[in-house]
């Protein structure tokens, strides 16, 4: 399908896989874009992480834009997911939950490139169909992904299973992180010599618990005994973390091989130079800290992601830190600038091509945190809340139902050990943040209402610990 940009008065029709550029076309950029799941942003070795072995991701980030401020506004699974691909926040997806479907009509990223004649393929984990998570999901509910080997969600990582184009259940060959990337190594040679540009979504399980599962060779790099544990691991949890922390960290090594074997093949295709490889996760993981297990609560450890961008022919390979907040749905228009892909009306993320290139940060400083519903592990029986809240360059500052709730300072004390609500001489800098709050929920329409409330709106049916039942 031809696409024709109107300069002058005159209709320029490019041909798929173009974009203009300057005085001339020029060929789209491929995107290879590699989910991890509950990958937090410390734990890996270009963060100054003492205990993980990331050799291969921490050379790329040398070579790559990297966001140290990547932000999962709604810390779990299902909503982030969805907002990386529709460019949309949880509550106007309606995906504020895990196992809760997205619209099958929803304006998605795949959508959109395919639409400006790129292929598209999605690899591994979905986690958006909403109807079980061992089912077949019909080509009408994958979002505009054509080549499609995935399942809804599993996390046993060794005996794992997934549907290509029919209802008959394909295993992956041992550990499905491996089988899943070498899998996508094949899609990118198939793809190498064509002249439609694709793009390809790889999301992998790992390091997701369970985290002792990871390939021996890998198990056998980490001794509980020598895990380094942050100050916020309190005195009863941190055995417990040590060996949490062991297996975590094994199954991201395993990932930072899976990457490097990404890397090697786009090198070995000729694809990288114009290939966007983005690596990213959907939200991070408290290990212990705080007390804690798991996601969606307001803490570092969970709201903040890594973010690498490896483009060579659009931003070079000198490693470069960008500072700026970048949300989920600020994703999608990124991708689609950065790829010249007009972004639809339907997305609510702000478009960071620009900065990436070198231009105007497009934030105010201030990004939203939030969750509408506790589920899962954070029930409320275990001290889940609802909250609203927003994180700045420097701050975070967090509400629930009855007021006030959270206020680091995030430059001075990184651990979040040091709660300033009510504390003598914060009250200004409390007012202030809670202005910007306020105002961050009015642009988004955000009423922070009771759970129940948005739970009944979209018709969900949730259990006495407020989870939404699924079949496995």
């Amino acid at each position: 399908m031809m696409r024709c940009v109107r300069i002058f008065g005159f209709a320029l029709c490019l041909a798929p896989g173009t974009v203009w550029a300057g005085n001339q076309p020029k060929p789209a950029p491929n995107v290879l874009f590699v989910l991890a799941d509950q990958w937090r942003a410390r734990t890996i070795g270009f963060a100054g992480d003492p205990n993980v072995k990331t050799p291969h991701l921490d050379r790329l980030a040398g070579q790559s834009v990297r966001f140290i401020n990547a932000i999962a506004g709604m810390p779990v699974c299902c909503p982030t997911r969805a907002s990386l691909l529709t460019g949309q926040r949880p509550l106007t997806t309606g995906v504020f939950m895990n196992d809760v479907p997205l619209n099958p009509q929803a304006n998605t990223l795949a959508k959109v490139l395919g639409g400006a004649g790129y292929d598209t393929a999605y690899i591994g984990k979905w986690h958006l169909n909403g109807d079980g998570r061992s089912r077949f999901i019909p080509q009408e509910r994958r979002q505009g992904f054509d080549y499609w080997k995935a399942l809804e969600c599993t996390h046993d990582y060794n005996h794992s299973y997934y549907y290509a184009d029919g209802p008959e259940r394909l295993t992956w060959k041992g550990y499905d992180a491996i089988a899943q990337t070498e899998d996508a190594g094949k899609y990118l040679r198939a793809h190498a010599a064509s002249r439609k540009p694709f793009f390809l979504f790889l999301a992998l399980g790992p390091p997701h618990d369970p985290y002792s599962t990871a390939p021996e060779k890998y198990r056998a790099l980490y001794s509980p005994a020598r895990i380094k544990l942050t100050s916020n691991v309190p005195a009863g949890m941190r055995d417990t973390a040590r060996e949490l922390l062991a297996g975590y960290c094994a199954h991201c090594t395993a990932l930072d091989d899976c990457l490097d074997a990404l890397v090697r093949v786009l090198k070995e295709t000729s694809l990288e130079q114009n290939t966007l490889l983005v690596f990213t996760s959907d939200h991070g993981d408290l290990l212990g800290s705080h007390g804690g297990r798991n996601k969606q609560q307001p803490f570092d450890q969970c709201v903040r992601v890594p973010l690498l961008l490896h483009w060579p022919a659009g931003l070079g390979t000198r490693g470069r830190k960008l500072n700026a907040l970048i949300n989920s749905e600020d994703f999608m228009p990124t991708i689609l600038d950065l790829c010249g892909v007009p972004i639809p009306q339907t997305v609510e993320g702000l478009d960071y091509g620009d900065y990436v290139r070198g231009g105007e940060n497009p934030s105010d400083g201030a990004t939203l945190i939030s969750c509408v519903a506790p589920f899962g592990q954070w029930t409320r029986k275990a001290g889940g809340r609802e909250y609203r809240g927003v994180r700045t360059l420097r701050y975070t500052y967090v509400r629930d139902l009855t007021g006030p709730w959270l206020l680091f300072d995030d430059q001075k004390d990184p651990g979040q050990m040091n709660n300033l609500v009510a504390t003598p001489g914060s009250a200004d800098l409390q007012m202030k943040l809670d202005a910007i709050l306020n105002r961050k929920l009015l642009e988004a329409h955000d009423q922070f209402l009771p759970a129940q409330e948005y739970i009944g709106k979209w018709g969900y049916t949730v259990d006495k610990e407020g989870t939404v039942p699924f079949e496995p």
